[in-house]
């Protein structure tokens, strides 16, 4: 009704528009992700991240954090999510214990990827990349607990 005063189920005029608030979310899931995969590279050796800008600083190193955790959503959103259905069962099978492998194929993935595109995450090995997906999940499980509540606004 025109003269009666919003309340909560009225959204107000300059907010409930569902792009802002999923807009906020990806932005937060975007930089939790690339922290997390900073954390990575400073936690487990063999996995290193070259910024694409070759005379370096600051901002093209963060600019390339936030690219790579692009690029490690879209490889893990769509090639991680083909691998689960079809390994369904050896996932059953091992109890879960596969993802762990399957984790570190997809960063082997991502640092091949990347590497094509000529700067980004490298690699070293196969467990370099298990135990990077290992901790690189942990830490951005850790920050998603912290973060929830604002995500969830």
């Amino acid at each position: 009704m025109p003269g009666t005063p919003p309340n909560s189920t009225t959204p107000l005029p300059h907010c409930g528009r569902p792009c802002d608030t999923e807009c906020m979310r990806f932005l937060l899931k975007l930089i939790i992700n690339a922290f997390a995969l900073w954390v990575t590279t400073l936690v487990v050796s063999g996995v290193t991240v070259n910024s694409y800008d070759p005379a370096g600083g600051s901002l093209p190193l963060i600019l390339t954090y936030l690219l790579l955790a692009v690029i490690f959503g879209l490889v893990n959103g769509i090639v991680g999510t083909v691998i689960r259905v079809v390994a369904f069962p050896l996932y059953v099978l091992t109890l879960g214990l596969i993802s762990l492998i399957v984790n570190g194929l997809l960063m082997l993935l991502v640092s091949w990827i990347s590497d094509a595109m000529g700067f980004g995450l490298h690699v070293d090995g196969f467990w370099a990349g298990v135990w990077a997906a290992l901790i690189l999940a942990i830490i951005s499980w850790l920050l998603g607990l912290i973060f929830r509540p604002i995500t969830r606004r």
